[in-house]
């Protein structure tokens, strides 16, 4: 099965049952095995308190918060898995028939925002195309271009200018279908106060049905395939919708051969309707910093508070001592307005939505007793068939989040995944706040606080009141960072930020503990932001310190890992995946330590000081992005640690910890060699070097001498732990 055979992972509802048996079986050995563990740790504890082996009995206690930290994401794992199977069981998506009904009324007003900074015009274009497709009336897509106004370097001049000119190219791109089917409506409307001849009718639309199929054919026969993002574009956004109108063309025909048609003109309406609504989408762009009055705050966030806070508004633009601002218009004409709008989409330009993410997303905002649906989204999957091991294994762990995050919905425990979600425009006013930044009153709809805004910004909701939903079907996709270089950019902003949050979050769950749903929810929004911390300080302690356990420990230990490593493995199966890639994906987990931690240590860094971290944004360009030479060293530094106490353990006869030393070795010569590569890795450390001849000797003694002193520590330490212990066993 591939990738893009389904929508559900799973080859058939059917299956399904017996994947929540056999999940449920896994929650049920995983309690069996974890609480086996508990009472040998326990028993090794006692022993050693008892015997004055405080050391030992201390090592318990660490050791026993690593294991069961573990233990708690492999539940939560588990426990979602079973929230996702039973939603998909469940879920019967409504049929065109009832999307469709949107056109015979007046719609609700949409904006989709796609927020880019420095984008490659290709990645722009595709999002804002897959945007302004979307099978929904009443529309608008604006790109909220974040470069610098006025840029010195010519390279960057250029990609500005291409930029502003995206949405009226593409705008000029729909006119023509526009135009044409607009006017078709027009036609029809005329046509039915006179009386209209049914058959001639479904013939007409049949023919502009093919004339459309015929340009999104000719849109994909025209447009340059350079990699697999843009042929998955091609697929998705072009040719699929080319086949869909040319079929639907051709049921209209089939309906005049047979005399066997609807006779109701209002069906008949709705067609011409929705005609004319598929390029009936008006483009623009907004720059944010032109305007010396708006926030100019580095961060995606702020990009889209400044242009949410004009919302319904006219503006005049005013030249003040040589800067540009932005002020509200009176009772003079403005020089331009941005009309209120009820939803809207947030889309990193990174980002694609299929044709119906719109029609979907708003259609479920709108059904009676959602009202406090403030967030509906798809979270997002992997686009498919990467030429890349890094991006296409970062791919699959995307993927098996998807499942996760759909089982959040199950326990109420939905966080808005910022790469794209429909918004209700009435709780973002809910929770706004305001505040001054340069002497300015700027307006935050969305938190800034942290570099994950949306996770934060899903916390506040909540706090309100309101309700996040994940929509049971796959209708988001987005990019994977393509190297270790734009991967630990990405990785390390998502490290950043849980930790500050998650006071907010306990707050908010201790509020009202009566609440009975509030236990399950709690117990995968904390997984959520404590995780990365949690679970990566403890691998790297496993990977420093030598734990002693017995045995019977190291098999349950080995239970626990076989189970979730099973059902993560068929996970992968079913997404499109290899069940070979659980080994590359546990090897990209062990890379991501060292950067996982360096984003942890952001947050607390944060958290001490109170000064905000600068907001990173993950490489979308051609090429390798480089990755910082201290990152480099550390996934270096771990292989030789790897490789000491494999050496170590072996002379002191620990074959157990010295088969484990030799796994993880393993699998850093595979990191170092495939992940990163040691040709990528020699350039990134060279190019570090400053170019000057005493600062290159100064900062390369100093790096050498910090690093090798670090990895002499490391292995005295471990020598002198395995040989004392060694001479207490004699």
């Amino acid at each position: 099965m591939t990738k893009n055979a389904v929508n559900n992972p799973f080859q058939s509802n059917l299956r399904i049952p017996s994947e929540i048996v056999l999940t449920r079986m896994a929650i049920f050995l995983t309690f069996v095995a974890s609480f086996l563990l508990a009472q040998e740790i326990l028993n090794i504890f006692m022993e050693s308190f008892h015997e004055g082996d405080y050391l030992k009995a201390t090592e318990e206690i660490i050791f026993s918060f690593i294991v069961f930290f573990f233990i708690y994401g492999n539940l939560v794992y588990q426990f979602t898995r079973t929230g996702y199977l039973k939603r998909f069981l469940k879920h019967r998506p409504d049929t065109r028939a009832e999307l469709e009904c949107i056109y015979d009324k007046s719609a609700p007003k949409l904006t989709l925002l796609i927020p880019s900074y420095k984008e490659e015009t290709r990645i722009i274009k595709e999002a804002l195309l897959s945007a302004a497709l979307q099978e929904y009336t009443n529309r608008r897509v604006v790109l909220l271009i974040d470069d610098p106004p006025n840029p010195s370097n010519p390279d960057d001049l250029l990609g500005l200018s291409a930029a502003r000119r995206l949405p009226h190219d593409i705008q000029k791109i729909l006119e023509k279908p526009r135009s044409k089917l607009q006017a078709e409506l027009a036609d029809f409307i005329g046509r039915k106060a006179k009386g209209i001849i049914i058959s001639e009718e479904y013939s007409k639309l049949a023919s502009l049905y093919h004339e459309v199929a015929s340009w999104f054919a000719e849109q994909a026969s025209n447009f340059n395939i350079v990699d697999h993002t843009d042929r998955w574009f091609v697929n998705k956004i072009l040719l699929e919708p080319a086949q869909k109108h040319f079929q639907r063309g051709n049921e209209l025909l089939e309906f005049v051969k047979r005399e066997d048609f609807p006779t109701d003109e209002n069906m008949i309406l709705r067609e011409y309707r929705k005609l004319a609504s598929l390029f009936d989408t008006e483009l623009t762009s907004f720059e944010r910093k032109r305007f010396i009055n708006l926030s100019h705050e580095s961060n995606k966030a702020m990009n889209l508070n400044s242009y949410i806070g004009l919302i319904g508004k006219s503006f005049h633009e005013v030249q003040k001592d040589g800067q540009l601002y932005l002020e509200q218009a009176g009772t003079s004409a403005p020089n331009f307005s941005i009309p209120d709008t009820d939803y809207l989409i947030t889309l990193d330009a990174d980002s694609l939505l299929v044709p119906e993410y719109a029609l979907r997303l708003i259609h479920v905002m709108e059904q009676p007793g959602n009202e406090k649906f403030a967030v509906v989204q798809t979270p997002y999957n992997a686009i498919p068939n990467p030429p890349g091991v890094v991006e296409r294994i970062a791919g699959a762990t995307t993927d098996i989040q998807y499942i996760i995050h759909q089982g959040f919905t199950y326990y109420q425990a939905t966080f808005w995944v910022g790469a794209n979600a429909l918004l209700r425009k009435a709780a973002l006013d809910d929770i706004c706040i305001t505040a001054e930044e340069r002497g300015f009153r700027i307006t935050r709809y969305i938190q800034d606080r942290t570099v994950i805004e949306d996770t934060e910004s899903s916390v506040d909701l909540i706090d309100q009141g309101w309700k996040l939903f994940n929509y049971p079907d796959h209708l988001s996709y987005s990019a994977t960072p393509p190297d270790f270089g734009s991967l630990l950019i990405q990785r390390r902003r998502w490290a950043n930020g849980g930790l500050i949050i998650l006071p907010k979050l306990l707050r908010y769950l201790f509020r009202d503990i009566r609440v009975h749903r509030r236990v399950s929810e709690g117990l995968n929004r904390i997984h959520y932001l404590a995780s990365l911390a949690g679970v990566n300080t403890g691998l790297l302690l496993i990977l420093l310190y030598p734990f002693e356990t017995d045995m019977r420990s190291v098999a349950y230990l080995s239970l626990l890992f076989f189970i979730n490593f099973f059902i993560y493995g068929r996970d992968l199966v079913h997404s499109g995946y290899k069940f070979s890639d659980l080994f590359r994906i546990y090897a990209l987990n062990l890379m991501l330590v060292p950067i996982n931690l360096g984003g942890v240590f952001k947050s607390l860094h944060q958290a001490w000081t109170g000064q905000k971290i600068p907001f990173k944004r993950t490489p979308k360009v051609r090429g390798r992005t480089s990755a910082p030479a201290f990152y480099i060293m550390a996934e270096f530094a771990l292989l030789l640690l790897g490789f000491t106490s494999f050496f170590v353990n072996a002379i002191l006869g620990r074959w157990l910890y010295a088969a484990f030393a030799a796994v993880n070795t393993v699998f850093f010569l595979y990191i170092v060699t495939k992940y990163i590569g040691l040709k990528e890795s020699k350039e990134d450390l060279l190019g570090w070097w400053p170019t000057s001849h005493l600062q290159w000797v100064g900062k390369f003694a100093k790096s050498y001498a910090v690093f090798l002193w670090i990895v002499v520590d490391l292995i005295v330490i471990l020598v002198d732990i395995y040989v004392s212990r060694r001479a207490l066993m004699f």
